[in-house]
């Protein structure tokens, strides 16, 4: 409390707990996890819940639907299931629509949920940040609980704190930070994935592992050949790893919600999300990433920042696990495309706010920032990528 007689200030403390649950099998009859998860906010109260999951599922487990239903349905008394699943259509593109975000809005409204009711979805990024959005607006606030089903996404995108939508063709422009009530990564979702999403994890790993941890980087590059077949083992422990990397860092270096200019998460990330956009989504995140890192790679290596051997043992790492560093920028239309991408840096920085703040590594687990990119060299860096791979 201020002692000043025209101020009065009261500090306010709120606890979060970002917590994630690893299992299998999550709608299995004989599986509690989410039971546990959805607990009643007073006692005595019924819990009820709305499920929102990606249509791309259905490849893979054509009896989604069903299996939530009969799960809840087993469970009615202490959890009720308000409506139907509803099925949305994933990938980027979806939040794009602004329609899409109004007609979940609309059903939950329908449903008469309140700030006491769950939300659930599953699926990969692009759902689990419009439903999550969607959710932390309607009521100011409805506890969601994801369960990601990509591995980009139970190893990064759906372990945060972050949700949004895109807006004035900028990835993002409209959404929100908040603390999911849970989330839950089963791991059976990951290998039904089509080749393209399931090595797309993998780049995040490499991400997390580069800006925080040379052990985890080593334990990644020992496993190449295995994680490029997607053997179960190794692929499931770098997925389940890159999460606890980015949920260490979430909650434990002191910005969760990305108030100051840092984000070293980012890495690799702002001319990733500029390719993605010129793309108009068909280059995929990961694969954006991959060809973003790259660039700053070989742009830490040309200032002098990143040894050429260490650079070159990186960039084969990334290549041995199946992703092309310059084949994705091809796709982007138009003769301007090279030149658009140092948009990309102003954009980063605009959505940072403050000062433009790229995060570098001088050797797999030693980061720093830098406050300016010379635009010559980041030509050159991507001139060097359409050479040596294009």
């Amino acid at each position: 409390m201020s002692d000043r007689p025209d101020l009065v200030t009261f500090p306010i403390a709120l606890r979060h707990e970002l917590r994630v649950i690893f299992t299998r099998d999550v709608f299995a009859q004989s599986n509690a996890v989410l039971a546990e998860v959805l607990t009643p906010r007073e006692p005595g109260e019924r819990v009820r819940a709305m499920v929102f999951f990606d249509a791309g599922l259905v490849a893979g487990f054509p009896e989604i639907s069903r299996q939530i239903t009969e799960w809840f349905g087993a469970r009615h008394a202490q959890v009720e299931l308000a409506v139907a699943p509803i099925a949305l259509s994933g990938g980027e593109a979806v939040k794009n629509d602004f329609g899409q975000l109004e007609g979940i809005w609309s059903a939950i409204n329908s449903a008469g949920l309140c700030r006491h009711s769950y939300i659930i979805v599953l699926g990969g990024g692009a759902v689990l940040d419009l439903v999550g959005f969607a959710a932390s607006t309607a009521h100011r606030g409805i506890p969601l609980v994801r369960l990601p089903t990509t591995s980009l996404s139970q190893g990064d995108g759906g372990v945060g704190v972050k949700s949004g939508v895109n807006f004035f063709g900028k990835k993002n422009w409209l959404g929100s930070f908040g603390v999911p009530h849970a989330i839950v990564n089963d791991a059976t979702f990951l290998h039904s994935l089509p080749v393209r999403d399931r090595r797309a994890g993998l780049i995040e790993a490499v991400k997390v592992a580069l800006i925080r941890d040379a052990a985890f980087f080593e334990f990644i590059a020992a496993r190449v050949p295995a994680l490029a077949r997607f053997e179960r083992e190794p692929f499931e422990a770098v997925i389940r790893e890159s999460a606890r990397q980015h949920v260490e860092h979430i909650a434990t270096a002191g910005d969760p919600f990305e108030r100051g200019s840092a984000r070293p998460l980012d890495f690799g990330h702002w001319a990733a999300h500029k390719l993605e956009q010129l793309s108009e989504f068909r280059v995929s995140h990961g694969e954006a990433v991959a060809v973003g890192m790259a660039i700053d790679l070989i742009y830490a290596r040309r200032i002098g920042l990143l040894p050429e051997s260490i650079a070159e043992r990186i960039l084969g790492v990334i290549q041995g696990l199946g992703f092309e560093l310059f084949a994705p920028i091809k796709e982007i239309r138009g003769p301007s495309g090279r030149q658009d991408m140092l948009d990309g840096l102003e954009e980063f920085r605009e959505h940072l706010g403050g000062r433009l703040t790229i995060p570098m590594i001088r050797a797999p687990g030693d980061r720093l920032d830098l406050h300016e990119m010379a635009g010559p060299v980041v030509k050159a860096a991507f001139d060097e990528l359409r050479v040596r791979y294009g």
